[in-house]
């Protein structure tokens, strides 16, 4: 059986539940206290050396680090990642964006503002992390007008990425009211068959 090795807060671990689920693909899953230096430890540094939340360990023991790499590795064969040589590539474009100009943005002022005290110093990078976060909601948008999906028009784990963190983008001080693009795909989003909120394990 796959093991998810996970924090349930964490969107980049929400991606991969959400995958499984969609896929309908049994796991266990494995809460590790990021706050409290749970991937820290050697016990678990022995399975993904980068000490970081999620790690999929598959039945013979190898373990797979990244969100969207086990997504990549999840949805390969399935309706999740298209075929075509050059969707395929539009798909991974996409995931580049989301861990490079979204992520390092939004998720980071969620948990900023989720998860630390209200008086931790971190408070400072808002501002910066509100620029950053904007200007990839903005190419969201622009990119949104007219589809429905972010490559060729179907969902798929490009989708999924992107949802984990812009759901809940108001939790890191977002408002959402300027795209209405957006806002509507995360609709399209929750709406797909066996759609799970990210608070479920």
């Amino acid at each position: 059986m796959l093991t998810l090795h996970d924090f349930l807060s964490s969107g980049n671990g929400y991606k991969c539940r959400l995958l499984l689920s969609q896929l309908a693909l049994p796991f266990r899953r494995v809460e590790l206290d990021i706050m409290s230096g749970a991937t820290r430890t050697d016990a678990y540094l022995a399975k993904n050396p980068n000490g970081r939340v999620p790690a999929l360990e598959l039945a013979d023991g190898t373990v797979l680090a990244e969100s969207n790499a086990i997504l990549f590795f999840l949805a390969e064969g399935t309706p999740f990642l298209p075929e075509g040589r050059l969707e395929r590539a539009q798909v991974l474009q996409w995931l580049f964006f989301e861990q490079y100009s979204h992520e390092p943005f939004i998720a980071v002022a969620r948990f900023i503002l989720h998860l630390l005290p209200a008086d931790h110093p971190r408070r400072a990078e808002l501002p910066r992390l509100e620029r950053g976060g904007l200007a990839a909601l903005a190419v969201m948008e622009r990119h949104l007008a007219g589809r429905s999906f972010f490559v060729a028009d179907r969902y798929s784990i490009a989708d999924i990425a992107l949802y984990a963190y812009t759901h809940v983008a108001g939790e890191g001080g977002f408002d959402l009211t300027p795209f209405p693009a957006v806002r509507a795909w995360l609709d399209r989003v929750a709406d797909q068959p066996r759609h799970i909120p990210i608070t479920q394990g």
